[in-house]
């Protein structure tokens, strides 16, 4: 299981203005990707509202972007789940039938796992459905409530989980992080997963990262990596914090919906986010324009 490196993209859904899922666009976003230097895509995850579609739209999803990439270098993560572990199943058995890289799991959100224990059980026996492909683990509490230790994850999931590849880290716990990144002297995958301080995982040693705004700002991400491995801390540092700067307005404009109008405005209108997540008004949607604006950015924004 070879380590990702590189800008994995979290795509957003391919929605009409009615919430149906518009399959022929996955085509033209798998090449937007690659056009943009994305080593991979993490689909049916948050970004793309995988907890907000049915089983058949995921599995659809899954069909499209796996037939896109099959001639192509980037790597299809595909989120299966989810609070039952029949569903994850199925979708770990459908993800290798329709041929993506690997599988993510996520900690169950409604009955929670008690312990890093409970939870590698769980994750086990999705794993073992599919024993042949790498599965990662998906940790963002702040979504799942799930707070167990990555730490511990590994250290309970070594030797149990064998086709585990690593941890999608979306997280703000550097100590955790690294002591996951050094666990077996380096031996699982360790992707993270907050794109306003990937400076500071590049730090600590990751080299591949999990984002949404890697979707309409690969320039700038891929300029950041770049001045940090050339030692031009000073430029690395000024890169994150048009980052940070740009993803100020996701706070500002309602949350996780603005980054499909980040999409609208560079030119790849994907439609809106479903219920309960909120999307802008055409007022709103004026204002943030004017914001993009200010931030003086348009170099950095992908082509489309």
């Amino acid at each position: 299981m070879n380590k990702i490196q590189g800008l994995i993209a979290a795509p957003f859904s391919t929605q009409d203005e009615k919430g149906n899922i518009l399959y022929d666009k996955i085509p033209l976003y798998h090449d937007f990707l690659v056009k943009n230097k994305l080593a991979g895509a993490f689909i049916n995850g948050s970004t793309g509202e995988g907890v907000s579609l049915s089983q058949q739209e995921r599995m659809k999803t899954t069909e499209y972007w796996a037939k896109a990439a099959k001639s192509s270098r980037l790597k299809i993560i595909n989120l299966v789940g989810g609070t039952s572990y029949v569903e994850c199943i199925e979708n770990a058995q459908h993800s290798k039938e329709t041929g993506v890289d690997a599988i993510a799991l996520l900690a169950p959100y409604y009955f929670k796992p008690a312990n890093a224990k409970m939870l590698v059980e769980f994750c086990a026996k999705v794993a073992a459905a599919v024993p042949e492909m790498p599965v990662y683990f998906y940790h963002i509490p702040v979504l799942t409530g799930c707070h167990v230790s990555m730490f511990e994850f590994l250290q309970a999931a070594d030797g149990v989980i064998p086709n585990l590849a690593g941890i999608k880290y979306t997280h703000e716990d550097f100590m955790d992080f690294m002591s996951c990144l050094h666990f077996k002297d380096g031996k699982y995958d360790m992707l993270w997963g907050r794109d306003e301080n990937l400076l500071s995982a590049l730090v600590l040693g990751t080299r591949g990262g999990v984002g949404s705004t890697f979707n309409y700002s690969a320039p700038l991400y891929l300029k950041l990596i770049e001045a940090f491995d050339a030692g031009d801390l000073k430029l690395a540092r000024e890169l994150q914090q048009k980052s940070i700067d740009m993803i100020r307005l996701l706070g500002k404009y309602g949350g996780i919906a603005t980054g499909k109008a980040y999409m609208k405005y560079i030119g790849f209108d994907l439609g809106a986010f479903r219920l309960p997540v909120k999307n802008m008004s055409d007022a709103e949607y004026s204002n943030f324009n004017g914001d993009v604006k200010k931030l003086d950015m348009e170099e950095w924004f992908s082509n489309v």
